[in-house]
């Protein structure tokens, strides 16, 4: 299972860019990788831990933007296609699975 989050925030005032900089800071210390500019993704065990990294989430959004999440399975996930430019070779491209300790 993966995670994906999607968000456009603003960043016009000087308020506006410290909560983008936050909002992605807190993204990377739980765990995210960036897929592509304002495109997040995690490999999650289950459904159950995607739903509750998604709750914590909440916790920490913006005020103003948008910001979606979107829960994929692995396989739906591979079946991306890229329609223009490389794909990196690592875990955000691969089936390689976390182990966690």
């Amino acid at each position: 299972m993966r995670l994906m989050i999607m968000f456009d925030l603003p960043t016009e005032t000087a308020e506006e860019r410290k909560e983008y900089r936050q909002f992605h800071k807190k993204l990377i210390n739980e765990g995210f990788l960036m897929v592509q500019f304002s495109v997040y993704v995690r490999v999650c065990v289950s459904r159950q831990t995607a739903k509750f990294l998604e709750n914590r989430i909440r916790k920490f959004l913006p005020r103003g933007g948008l910001v979606q999440s979107l829960m994929v399975t692995e396989k739906q996930y591979n079946d991306m296609h890229f329609l223009v430019g490389k794909p990196i070779n690592d875990v955000r491209n691969t089936s390689d699975r976390t182990i966690i300790l």
